[in-house]
């Protein structure tokens, strides 16, 4: 969903989540996740390996920003574009020697 659209007491399934849509909710769901309360706390990195190992095949790493997003939403934050998280996931992965 649009951020600007998402209202945090309207938050009942997946897809009310902010930049998710039916592919990415599918793709949430297909490594376990059925609810959006499910991500609070959750490790964004580890979500994306595991759509990975779970796809086999390596997702977009823009993927690592959208759920950043909605793991610092359910965590309380605001709603934000994916896109605001793009250069907190490029600092993290040269951290850790990767690009």
């Amino acid at each position: 969903m649009n951020p600007q659209k998402v209202h945090r007491e309207h938050v009942a399934k997946l897809e009310d989540l902010p930049n998710i849509g039916k592919a990415m909710a599918a793709d949430l769901r297909g490594i376990g996740i059925v609810a959006p309360a499910q991500l609070a706390g959750r490790d964004a990195y580890q979500l994306y390996e595991a759509l990975c190992r779970k796809t086999g095949v390596r997702q977009d790493p823009c993927v690592i920003d959208t759920f950043l997003s909605i793991v610092f939403f359910m965590d309380g934050g605001e709603a934000l574009p994916w896109w605001a998280f793009t250069q907190q996931r490029k600092r993290h992965l040269v951290q850790l020697g990767g690009t």
